[in-house]
């Protein structure tokens, strides 16, 4: 464990408040200059070599200044790092946003990316709270026209998932009314896990008395609870990347966008964060496309509704201070408003 000094830890935090403030490697005049007791230059750069044999800040080419390194960074974040108050501005955004007529709890979970990248300049991530003891509370059929069908299942928390189909030669309205009223009385109330389970085992037989080829309505019914009982996360900002991305690298940009694409992927990046905002910082992340950033994770609360996931990707040289309090204050306010959303549906 890397023990520093209270004149090392102000000299670190001052590089790294500097340093992720201007993107200018700092010297030890502009150190000296502004740290709240009076040492000579001469000792700053004495302090700094300290912190560089510490592996905690690094000396460029092209400068006699330094810039901390990520081992810096993750002192600095552990701790030394103090959240700075959200200004009143940004709160006055966050609520103002939030304060719009959403039909879905989704219109909410998205809008919420857009704003957090919109107010940081960076690109967020919003998932929705966890889905896996979310009860069904309704499967339909509804006819459209020559013989298309949209499936629609709904959920205990308001939700709705919906997808279109084409009724197989030979199947009528009166077989396909049956095998809904058998999934409706045997299957509503259970959790979407629990109706998972049951159409691998006891459903399919049971629809085979309605119907004589059973698999395609079957797949149908799958997909649609699938995508209902999925994990789903928004992205907001995805273009910022190009703004505050350091690599030039056609290639390793694709395969950054792609990563955000892919929903298994970045649920393993996104990971299970604790009640607790934490930082991840370059090599500690799962994924070696991101060894050049940061990922600030926090999760937040919608009572039994369960847990969600808000967090922002950012260079390496992020004003953490700044972020941290605003990923802070986003998830209170992002709560407060799910706790509204849903306590209209409970009642």
């Amino acid at each position: 464990m890397i023990t520093l000094t209270d004149r090392q830890k102000m000299i670190l935090k001052a590089i790294v408040r500097d340093y992720t403030s201007s993107g200018v490697p700092v010297g030890s005049k502009a150190l000296a200059a502004q740290l709240p007791m009076h040492v000579s230059s001469a000792t700053v750069r004495n302090e700094m070599a300290a912190l560089e044999e510490l592996g905690l800040i690094n000396k460029t080419h092209s400068s006699s200044g330094r810039i901390p390194s990520v081992k810096g960074y993750r002192y600095y974040v552990d701790h030394l790092v103090q959240p700075d108050p959200v200004k009143a501005n940004d709160i006055d955004i966050i609520k103002s946003s939030l304060d719009g007529q959403f039909l879905k709890i989704d219109e909410i979970i998205e809008t919420s990316a857009q704003i957090l990248s919109n107010l940081t300049s960076y690109t967020a991530f919003t998932l929705k709270p966890e889905l896996q003891d979310s009860k069904l509370s309704g499967f339909r059929l509804v006819p459209l026209g020559k013989r298309q069908v949209m499936a629609v299942l709904v959920t205990d928390n308001g939700d709705a998932e919906t997808q279109t189909f084409n009724l197989a030669p030979g199947v009528t309205g009166d077989q396909l009314e049956a095998v809904v009223r058998l999934i409706n009385d045997q299957l509503v109330g259970k959790s979407l896990r629990e109706v998972l389970q049951a159409l691998q085992t006891k459903i399919p037989q049971e629809v085979t008395k309605y119907l004589q080829g059973p698999e395609g309505f079957l797949k149908i019914f799958g997909d649609v609870l699938t995508q209902a009982a999925q994990e789903r996360y928004y992205v907001g900002g995805r273009l910022n990347l190009l703004n505050f991305s350091d690599s030039s690298d056609v290639d390793e940009l694709k395969s950054l966008y792609t990563l955000m694409d892919r929903t298994d992927d970045m649920a393993t990046v996104l990971g299970r964060p604790s009640d607790h905002i934490q930082v991840k910082i370059g090599s500690e992340m799962t994924n070696a496309i991101l060894r050049d950033y940061s990922l600030i994770t926090a999760t937040y609360e919608v009572g039994d509704h369960g847990k969600g996931v808000i967090a922002l990707l950012g260079p390496t040289r992020m004003p953490y201070s700044r972020m941290i309090g605003l990923v802070g204050t986003f998830r209170q306010e992002l709560a407060k408003r799910l706790t509204d959303y849903y306590r209209y549906f409970d009642q």
